[in-house]
């Protein structure tokens, strides 16, 4: 299968090895992805925050030095979500109120980055706040997807994800509560990964108005890598994990796979649904098993409810919903007791198969539209439904702590144009590693 793809730059580790063998310096390599991004972010607008001289100066400082054994990323240079504090550079979550907001120090994930030897040349484009499937805010303006201008990147690591896919950086950093790794990646064509819950520390991913506060890791919302391969997806993994991480080694040909094609609460619609169809054939074809359906799915349209309910919680940090009503202590751990159950239904389904596969999202990349979430429509085969609807694709594992990896797997079916289309490859939690390389499997066999 066949999917469209903007270029065919060096990917992170490729990138890393040329500079390793002599071919490239750092600085050459910085200087490369900075004419890169000059050239083609005019009209994309991935890029808006951009730190070249510093960029310059750290790639210069490491040019004729050898790499060591814990800098896989020696050289490379990469961008990162806005809301990631790098020290000197604002974070302003999409407000132009906090432009002056400048970081005092770098964000864990981007300490790790740098560590590891990458250089970080500047920071990717948000909505404010991150709550939204679009990547344009009054700060820096409106993310164009690259594959068409006239369609959004996805949100809220659109910026992310449109930088990758149009090769001016191998690889991001972004972050996912509602789809905001795993849509960017479905709708830009790229790779992407949703951690397990509380693998890699949102450190310095805080709010403006928090700063300085150091808040807490916030309930559901992880941290994750974006790339244009799966080698990538597992280096920045590795690198920014705080627990140790396994891998069962089980290869795609032993694994037991459930198909969840369709949820009763989103439909998805026929230029997602078909490209689906065509992988899952071609894997079932390759001798892949999978399964259509199962009586140990957990009930997906009660968990969307709840998830819905606590990711409206904790995006406003327990603040006034938009009918007025402020949830109470309670109502905080009937959500948590429903979380914990919702983590032991999918534990039981896991006992039966290895992996769950899915649509990242039940529509390819949409239309700008400024109209606010809560009041938006979306339509699905034809009929108008509610946005929000759309979440439960990223609910189906983010309410229940589970990591997830995106892979892109063809283009859509719409009658005036391709658009990319993706499949999220579903694990139990801490399972990371091994959802990463089922998918680079999965790859293998659809790419060809």
């Amino acid at each position: 299968m066949m999917y469209p793809k903007l270029t065919n730059e060096s990917g992170a580790l490729e990138l890393a090895a040329e500079i390793r063998s002599g071919d490239l310096s750092p600085l050459e390599a910085v200087e490369a992805a900075i004419a890169r991004v000059e050239t083609l972010d005019g009209a994309i607008n991935a890029v808006p925050v951009r730190d070249f001289d510093r960029a310059r100066e750290n790639a210069k400082a490491l040019d004729g030095k050898t790499a060591s054994a814990d800098q896989p990323l020696f050289g490379v240079p990469m961008t990162i979500k806005e809301s990631f504090d790098i020290a000197g550079l604002p974070t302003t979550w999409g407000h132009t109120q906090f432009k002056d907001h400048i970081a005092k120090r770098d964000a864990t994930v981007v300490r790790q980055l740098k560590a590891a030897g990458a250089i970080l040349i500047g920071k990717s484009n948000v909505p404010p706040d991150l709550t939204d499937w679009q990547s344009d805010n009054p700060a820096y303006g409106r993310t164009r997807n690259p594959h068409n201008l006239d369609r959004s990147p996805g949100g809220s690591s659109g910026g992310a994800a449109a930088a990758v896919a149009a090769g001016m950086v191998p690889c991001e950093f972004g972050t996912d509560i509602g789809g905001s790794v795993r849509v960017p990646a479905h709708f830009c064509g790229v790779w992407g990964h949703k951690s397990s819950w509380g693998l890699i520390s949102k450190h310095g991913h805080d709010h403006p108005a928090m700063a300085g506060k150091d808040a807490h890791d916030g309930a559901l919302s992880i941290a994750g890598p974006i790339a244009r391969n799966a080698d990538d997806l597992e280096a920045l993994m590795r690198i920014t994990a705080t627990l140790p991480l396994q891998a069962n080694g089980k290869p795609l040909s032993e694994c037991r796979i459930l198909l969840v094609a369709d949820q009763a609460v989103s439909p998805v619609d026929a230029t997602v649904a078909g490209p689906m169809e065509e992988a899952v054939s071609a894997l079932e074809r390759a001798g892949v098993s999978i399964d259509r359906s199962s009586d140990m799915l957990p009930d997906l349209e009660a968990q969307h409810r709840d998830y819905m309910r606590m990711l409206g919680i904790a995006m406003v940090r327990g603040a006034p919903a938009a009918d007025g009503k402020r949830a109470n202590a309670t109502d905080w751990f009937d959500l948590l007791d429903a979380q914990a159950r919702s983590e032991l239904a999918w534990a039981a389904l896991f006992e039966a198969y290895d992996f769950v596969i899915a649509p990242p999202a039940p529509i390819a990349a949409f239309e700008h539209d400024d109209t606010p979430v809560r009041e938006r429509k979306i339509t699905i085969n034809g009929e108008v439904r509610d946005f929000a609807e759309v979440f439960a694709w990223a609910g189906i594992s983010t309410f229940p702590n589970q990591p997830s990896t995106v892979l892109p797997i063809g283009e859509s079916g719409g009658a005036n144009e391709k658009l990319p289309t993706g499949m999220q490859v579903i694990g139990p939690r801490w399972s990371d590693l091994d959802c990463i390389a089922i998918a680079r499997a999965m790859g293998a066999i659809l790419h060809r």
